[in-house]
């Protein structure tokens, strides 16, 4: 499937008259927990040429393949490819953007080309906010907890979209650094022990053997953690104090470095 990957990546660069500086894996494989069945949720950075930039419009700045951009060759159903252009990357990048960083942190790395994005690398522990990151993943926690706890059974494995952010948000209170990626490392830094531990070890184990999980009676010890943690991490944030650094001379810089490397 790598093979596939890249011919595809090669083949947005010639299509799309762009260049792509990298391209990671986002979702269930990047976690660490993929079934058979999971999408290649691909996620990739790229930078036209000069000449796009110097236009009077604003001018689309994703790339979704296959969804809403086509191309001349088959694409193997299971990828899903979505590609933000270099300055949306970097006003988000400037925002601290979660879901941004998520992709910088990936350990499935397809692709990556020019020095662009390890000047972005080096750039984050002066750009990343706790408030941003804790904001994001407790929103995440708290929407996901909403829609699939409350009501008479559950998925288990529903429970992996509750409890991926929440620890997330706090690695960010306990580290004050971007989470790592990888779902059980999150898990044995902030459950090292205990019957959570326990319950999400056993729905990682069925996960990975792709076992069928039936919905099961909603647990009432999941949700007591659930309503706890939520509710200390909505105090906390709020003491959190604001960072007001203002990066963007710096990301303008590392803007007109990358064009220059890679258009000459």
């Amino acid at each position: 499937m790598r093979e596939h990957i890249l011919e595809v990546l090669k083949q947005i660069e010639i299509e799309y008259d762009v260049k792509i500086l990298y391209a990671c894996e986002s979702g269930s494989r990047a976690w660490g927990f993929p079934s058979k069945e999971s999408d290649y949720d691909i996620r990739f950075i790229y930078v036209h040429k000069k000449e796009w930039y110097l236009s009077i419009d604003q001018r689309r700045d994703v790339l979704e393949v296959p969804k809403h951009d086509k191309l001349s060759i088959q694409v193997d159903k299971l990828l899903d490819l979505n590609g933000w252009e270099l300055t949306k990357a970097l006003r988000l990048f400037r925002k601290s953007n979660p879901p941004l960083l998520e992709w910088l942190h990936s350990d499935i790395i397809y692709y990556q080309e020019y020095s662009g994005i390890n000047k972005m690398i080096m750039l984050e522990s002066h750009i990343f906010s706790p408030i941003s990151g804790i904001h994001h993943y407790l929103k995440m926690a708290k929407g996901n907890y909403r829609d699939y706890l409350n009501r008479e059974e559950v998925k288990i494995k529903r429970y992996f979209n509750i409890f991926r952010p929440l620890l997330a948000a706090k690695w960010i209170e306990k580290h004050k650094e971007f989470p790592p990626i990888k779902f059980t490392q999150l898990v044995h830094d902030i459950l090292p022990t205990g019957e959570i531990r326990n319950i999400i070890d056993d729905i990682i184990k069925q996960k990975i053997a792709g076992e069928i999980l039936d919905p099961n009676p909603r647990t009432e010890n999941i949700n007591q953690f659930l309503d706890r943690e939520i509710g200390h991490l909505e105090q906390y944030v709020k003491e959190l104090s604001i960072d007001n650094t203002n990066p963007t001379e710096l990301l303008n810089q590392l803007f007109r470095e990358t064009l220059d490397e890679v258009w000459g």
